[in-house]
């Protein structure tokens, strides 16, 4: 069986429960999404040896920053529609709208 753990919110999870295993397509776009930033970011790092201009570095970082940050959407986005759903209707709604809000912090 699973270990339960809690969040900063107290609300206890079960390890696969919430995880990318519920979506496997959504963890296989992200596993590709991830990738593709990695590979960004190798390029970042060989524009900063090669002392490129300072504007295509920071366009680049900005690119990356813009990849992440979708990234985090679709995670959250599956997030509600799979567990904080069923936490809805499983009548357990508060500990699903603090769960909500402590995402949405990390959102910014």
């Amino acid at each position: 069986m699973a270990k339960a753990t809690p969040t900063k919110s107290g609300h206890k999870h079960e390890r696969k429960k919430g995880s990318l295993a519920a979506f496997p397509e959504v963890k296989r776009a992200v596993q590709r999404r991830m990738r593709t930033v990695v590979g960004h970011i190798q390029a970042i790092e060989r524009m900063i040896e090669e002392e490129r201009y300072c504007v295509e570095i920071l366009k680049q970082i900005a690119a990356v920053q813009a990849q992440l940050s979708n990234i985090s959407h679709e995670l959250t986005k599956s997030h509600m529609k799979g567990c904080l759903t069923g936490e809805i209707h499983a009548g357990r709604g508060e500990e699903a709208i603090e769960e909500l809000a402590e995402i949405l912090k990390y959102l910014r």
